[in-house]
């Protein structure tokens, strides 16, 4: 397949299993992670790596961060909670690492970080890895960040999923630019 073609048929993969990305994998996201653009290479952003037995405690820390926000949680709610970092082998946090700057505002910072997380999940088709970014209003509990070590400066932006993809991936359906597109 050519570069084209990977990019135009780059889908999420909800349903992932074993095995992940190895070592070596994760490293190639991660430089094409930071290929992203980036005004002033401020490089705004860093990766929270978890894997085996830390997934459980990730889906602790969910639970928390949701019952620190309020929500009214039932046993099966926050069993599910619980299970949803276990939908990968592989996950990487993708963390905001803002910079006070006078020609890059936080906005932009941001934007750097979505562009950054964009090459990780085309990099992960381009190696026939599944990946699925998830995000959640729980993710941006400040319990969760605390638990997660995040600096003042840090904010967490969810979760890409990684792993082999347990289902067929579904089938990309046509766009038509003249929607998206216009002229001024």
């Amino acid at each position: 397949m050519d570069a084209i073609e990977l990019l135009m048929t780059r889908v999420s993969v909800p349903v992932l299993t074993e095995p992940g990305p190895s070592d070596c994998e994760i490293d190639v996201l991660i430089q094409a992670a930071c290929r992203a653009p980036d005004h002033a290479r401020l490089q705004p952003w860093r990766f929270i790596k978890i894997t085996g037995e830390r997934r459980h405690d990730l889906g602790e820390l969910l639970v928390k961060a949701a019952l620190a926000r309020g929500d009214n949680l039932t046993e099966g709610q926050a069993d599910r909670l619980r299970k949803t970092p276990l939908r990968a082998p592989v996950l990487l946090l993708p963390v905001l690492v803002f910079t006070e700057h006078p020609k890059v505002p936080e906005a932009e910072q941001l934007l750097s970080l979505g562009a950054a997380v964009g090459n990780i999940l085309n990099t992960a088709h381009i190696l026939e890895i599944g990946a699925m970014w998830r995000t959640g209003l729980v993710s941006y509990e400040p319990v969760l960040a605390e638990e997660l070590g995040l600096a003042n400066n840090e904010k967490l932006y969810g979760f890409i999923y990684l792993g082999t993809p347990a289902a067929e991936m579904k089938s990309v359906p046509e766009v038509d630019p003249a929607y998206f597109l216009s002229d001024w």
